[in-house]
């Protein structure tokens, strides 16, 4: 990644988050950043090292999970917050370990994962009672973790920040994570984890260890989607084993597809877009329209996108609408370029006076 891109892409994100709040309330457009975040995740994992992760929601409730109790037991939210990205990543590491050197396939490792989750989500379903207790924090099963300590300015405990300082640090840390991983595909690293999504078996025979890249490449997935956790906890300042469900674990995939696998911009439009789109279908408003029985249900509205955008533009919105503008590109230069070319030869072959 060249510095004159590393450039363009901070003034384009610059802009983005001064305008963005004039439109939009800055508690959504908080959520929506933290769901790019997860779906940034996904995008790396699944698009560019081709391992289809069903259950990212597992480290994603684990990051939120993690930073709630460790700032109720240390009164600390930083602590938490590297906590929140550091636990995530070694138990993806711990669990794609076990995945990569299994020689799973890929059918099996995306069941294993969801199993995962969905194992997580049972769990701390059934965590209400007062057993339940780790340190000075209940796990409050269903109703889940309410009341945790927020994310402060480091040394100020009572300088807490929230609202529109919420959503710049979140924005910056998306715009950073971004950036990182651009960074990282960049490298032979991630040279070699394209190459393993295009040909495993070329990549192993160059002597590349296949399992230990792949499990590297999972667990920094695993970080983001704890980092994307916990940004999200502190917006919502609750969280509930519903982070770990099935249904958001679908939402993710359908973020990813929409959006456009292969690109790391892509899945976080995708994320965005989708996430205001079930914001609004759950306004009042909106339901009241439709009256109890509202046919727009955010399930069926995302099915239906996911059958269109498989049908119509299965490579996702992004690399079709890069496709479009390219060819539009080629279509305004060809004539002139040929045209060009043709009175470039005329003229040479025009005797000389």
């Amino acid at each position: 990644m060249t510095a004159r891109q590393v450039l363009s892409s901070v003034v384009v994100a610059a802009i983005l988050m001064f305008v963005l709040p004039v439109f939009f309330d800055v508690l959504n457009l908080t959520t929506f950043a933290a769901y790019a975040l997860l779906a940034l995740s996904l995008g790396f994992v699944w698009g560019y090292g081709g391992i289809l992760c069903f259950g990212q929601t597992a480290f994603y409730g684990l990051g939120a999970y993690v930073y709630a109790l460790t700032a109720i037991n240390t009164g600390e939210a930083w602590s938490g917050f590297f906590l929140a990205i550091l636990l995530p990543a070694l138990f993806a590491a711990i669990l794609g370990a076990m995945m990569f050197y299994g020689r799973l396939s890929d059918v099996y490792l995306a069941v294993v994962t969801l199993v995962v989750s969905l194992i997580l989500f049972r769990f701390m379903n059934h965590t209400a009672g007062e057993q339940w207790v780790i340190g000075e924090a209940r796990l409050g099963g269903f109703n889940g973790i309410p009341g945790f300590p927020t994310l402060h300015i480091p040394g100020d405990p009572e300088a807490y920040i929230y609202d529109e300082n919420l959503y710049y640090f979140t924005f910056i840390v998306l715009v950073l994570c971004y950036l990182l991983t651009r960074w990282l595909l960049g490298s032979p690293f991630g040279r070699i984890l394209v190459g393993l999504r295009e040909n495993e078996q070329r990549i192993e025979l160059l002597g590349y260890d296949v399992r230990a890249r792949k499990t590297a490449a999972f667990a920094f997935g695993g970080g983001l989607a704890g980092l994307a956790g916990c940004l999200y906890a502190n917006a919502a300042e609750i969280i509930t084993p519903e982070l770990f469900g099935l249904g958001l674990a679908a939402e993710i995939i359908i973020w990813v597809i929409v959006g456009g696998a292969g690109t790391l911009i892509g899945p976080m439009i995708g994320a965005a877009v989708l996430g205001y789109l079930k914001f609004v279908l759950g306004l009042r408003a909106v339901k009241e329209v439709f009256g109890r029985e509202n046919p727009l249900e955010a399930t069926l509205v995302f099915g239906t996108i996911l059958i269109l955008f498989i049908l119509f533009l299965p490579r996702g919105m992004v690399p079709s609408i890069r496709d479009w503008l390219g060819r539009a590109r080629l279509g305004r230069g060809g004539p002139r370029r040929s045209s060009r070319r043709r009175r470039t030869q005329a003229e040479r072959a025009r005797p000389n006076a």
